[in-house]
């Protein structure tokens, strides 16, 4: 499957076997108990189907100009899945397993991550690969010691904007559903207990 990206040509093939994925741990141990209860949210409002996935640290791959690219975000969500759950327990390769994430989440940390970074050369930056290579409708940055979470939507020309939240500080994931005060307010009790 082919699609273009301004001078970028991206294709979608799955990750060969071979290919060595990068094992860094996590940044902070808090990052695992975020994503969790941010899963646990849909679980609870029934906004997670089966053919759903949700990914955390988890390589999301496209083939930039013959070169392949993982990215793993902290947290994502993934609407449908088109394979097995075996076939993706690895990484996974949008357009050609399911659906493009809906949303992809980096948490913030001590650690220069580069969740700004819109580098458009190989390896591109975060930002610049889920706006432009993979055309994330939802891109969301949460600094956890401050509870400041930012939500981005990629806008009628495909570049992210900063959305403002409603009057009870909450955004709307049309995709999915509202992050609601129940998913902000386990962000930040998993926040205070850890």
């Amino acid at each position: 499957m082919l699609a273009n990206a301004a001078t970028h040509n991206v294709t979608w093939e799955k990750l060969p076997d071979d290919f060595v994925l990068d094992n860094e741990p996590v940044d902070n141990i808090n990052q695992l108990l975020l994503a969790a209860a941010l899963t646990e949210s849909l679980e609870l409002a029934g906004r997670l189907p089966a053919d759903a996935l949700t990914i955390t640290n988890y390589g999301i791959c496209a083939t930039l100009n013959n070169r392949f690219v993982v990215k793993a975000p902290d947290w994502g969500y993934v609407s449908s899945i088109r394979v097995s759950r075996e076939e993706v327990k690895r990484s996974y390769t949008p357009r050609l397993q399911g659906d493009i994430p809906v949303i992809v989440m980096e948490f913030l940390s001590d650690t220069e991550g580069g969740e700004y970074s819109s580098k458009p050369t190989y390896p591109p930056g975060k930002w610049f690969y889920y706006e432009q290579i993979l055309q994330v409708p939802n891109y969301a940055i949460f600094e956890p010691d401050s509870g400041v979470l930012e939500v981005y939507r990629r806008d009628d020309l495909g570049n992210y904007e900063l959305q403002t939240p409603d009057a009870n500080n909450c955004h709307w994931i049309a995709e999915i559903l509202r992050l609601s005060y129940l998913s902000s307010r386990l962000i930040f009790l998993v926040c205070d207990l850890c």
